[in-house]
């Protein structure tokens, strides 16, 4: 056997690892504690799912051909490097990277929110929540800091103790939904199209995720075959538990106290079956957001270690093993999350938790948008050369500019103080990029 098959055969991540890392990163982002921030919106939320499972899916499909085509490491930092070049892939890298460290700090405060049902009085101040949140944190960077193997193993066990239950409350509260609060409003009908847009910025982190499975692609086995596949399989399966169970605690729970949650899916469990079942549903919230930790975290240190290895981030990036974890670079990251919840640890939790996610949506936009560019620029080589070749053509094009399309509009959607967060982000990789480059000429 080739050196090649060796390293192919020894890859940590398998099929059930990558789906599960698809499903749980998925789940875990955008649950818990999303219906308290789409409960201004009230019934107008609605429209937002709609087009945010629409965009979601012509995202997955995008990101399925490029990585039956591409199978590299980095998923859509690669991509736009392949299709437009060094700096591209450079912003791209740090774009997404922002991304993954603010999910980290968003799914952690998350967690600490589930845990204080559970521990009401031990978690009663926000510097408490913040350092629970914190320990949380550190508990899934030192399992990634173990290996990658130990990360699959864990993500695949959140994921199993997570849908079951999540189902469960879905179905469940069917009967008992009052359908209005899932209608938009009279009053909604005249902005619609503005309700759409903001509920959508929060909708879709509820799908970030659908490309995680992209991003570790030089250590999953038989990549080519199995990337694309867990693309698709995870992305639908966690995007019908995602609306059915969050569409269930809406309609169950009342907007105002929906609102000011700090864990809506034990509420609604509480309204289902009393007390013991929102205390037992908080735990479940909590494991299931653990799961999401691990999923990220080992995502956050992924992407710079691929830039790494392609000398657009420093060379200490990168692992020293081709199965080897980035461990600099996952404690960096965790690292800056840290610095995300001490910033924002005395606002309220839900304040928190929105503040995090429309930043990071905002940088995730960026290189879903580029990915669908590569696409629409590489789409008459995605029908060639692949195990699962993808049509190239008219359909191709359809389905990329789709998701472009959708990216800028949820872009634009995720607001003005995100962007302006981000932009001055981005800003600060640019000059850093643009430092490198006059170095490496020197």
């Amino acid at each position: 056997m080739s050196d090649s098959s060796d390293r192919a055969t020894s890859r940590p991540l398998g099929m059930w690892s990558a789906t599960a890392l698809v499903i749980g990163n998925i789940i875990g982002a955008g649950l818990f504690l999303l219906p308290a921030s789409l409960a201004p919106y009230g019934g107008g939320s609605t429209l937002g799912w709609v087009w945010s499972f629409g965009g979601a899916m012509l995202l997955a499909v995008v990101f399925a051909r490029m990585a039956a085509r591409f199978p590299r490491a980095g998923g859509p930092y690669a991509y736009a490097r392949l299709a437009f070049g060094e700096t591209a892939g450079f912003l791209m890298a740090w774009s997404y990277w922002i991304s993954c460290w603010c999910s980290v700090a968003a799914i952690a405060v998350a967690l600490s929110g589930s845990l204080r049902v559970l521990f009401p009085e031990l978690l009663a101040s926000p510097w408490r929540l913040a350092a629970c949140a914190l320990a949380a944190m550190w508990l899934a960077t030192a399992i990634n800091l173990v290996g990658l193997r130990a990360a699959g193993s864990a993500q695949v066990t959140t994921v199993v103790l997570k849908l079951l239950p999540l189902l469960l409350i879905g179905l469940a509260a069917l009967p008992h939904i009052e359908p209005a609060r899932l209608l938009p409003a009279e009053s909604d009908t005249a902005s619609w199209w503005s309700v759409a847009g903001a509920t959508a910025a929060l909708t879709i982190w509820a799908f970030q995720g659908l490309e995680c499975a992209t991003i570790p692609a030089d250590q999953v086995t038989d990549a080519e075959r199995l990337v694309p596949r867990a693309t698709m399989v995870g992305t639908v399966i966690a995007a019908l538990v995602t609306m059915l169970a969050c569409s269930a605690v809406m309609g169950l729970v009342p907007q105002k106290a929906l609102a000011g949650s700090s864990a809506p899916f034990a509420d609604a469990a509480n309204i289902l079956w009393g007390g013991w079942a929102g205390r037992a549903f908080a735990a479940v919230a909590a494991i299931s957001c653990l799961g999401a930790l691990n999923g990220w975290v080992l995502i956050q240190g992924q992407i710079p270690a691929a830039a790494a290895r392609d000398g657009l981030f420093p060379r200490w990036f990168a692992p020293r093993g081709d199965t080897a974890p980035p461990r600099l670079a996952v404690a960096l990251s965790s690292a800056l999350a840290t610095v995300l919840v001490l910033a924002n640890y005395s606002g309220s939790l839900v304040t928190i938790f929105t503040a995090s996610i429309l930043l990071s949506t905002a940088a995730a936009l960026l290189p879903y948008l580029m990915t669908a560019a590569a696409a629409l620029r590489l789409r008459r080589q995605l029908g060639t050369g692949s195990a699962t070749p993808a049509p190239a053509g008219t359909a191709t094009s359809i389905i990329a500019a789709g998701a472009f399309l959708f990216s800028v509009w949820a872009l634009w959607g995720t607001g003005a103080q995100a962007l302006v967060w981000f932009a001055g982000l981005m800003l600060a990789g640019a000059v850093l990029h643009a430092g490198s480059l006059v170095t490496r000429r020197r």
